[in-house]
């Protein structure tokens, strides 16, 4: 979880530096437009979607701190998580690949549904136990 927040701080580091030139007219192009505009929009993006599907990602981690039911499944889906919202970030910042943006999220979204499945077998007995 704290390379998550390392993850949206640096992304909110990021913004600040593409928004200066309008913000605070540092770097402008010579016309007075920011030369970084597109790229603020596709950072802006990604920092709304560090809010959004990462949500369960919390949830989930607490859950399992909680109930100490973390175990090597869990881990290892975390890191896949976390890994995948890197290559998220990397491929909507500085690319514009639509398609390629969408694998990569898929990868974060099955990581933290498998995190939430294992968790409900491991908990609620449909591992083998009952109730």
């Amino acid at each position: 979880m704290a390379l998550h927040v390392a993850l949206a701080a640096l992304l909110y580091a990021l913004l600040t530096a593409v928004r200066a030139p309008t913000v605070w007219g540092i770097g402008c192009n010579p016309d007075g437009s920011n030369p970084w505009a597109a790229m603020e929009r596709r950072v802006s993006a990604n920092l709304s979607n560090q809010f959004e599907w990462p949500l369960f990602f919390y949830v989930v981690c607490l859950l399992l701190w909680q109930l100490q039911a973390v175990d090597t499944v869990q881990v290892a889906l975390a890191w896949t998580f976390i890994a995948g919202r890197v290559a998220h970030s990397l491929v909507q910042v500085f690319t514009s690949h639509v398609r390629l943006r969408g694998v990569v999220f898929m990868v974060n979204f099955l990581a933290v549904l498998g995190m939430w499945g294992w968790l409900v077998v491991g908990q609620w007995g449909w591992a083998g136990r009952v109730g």
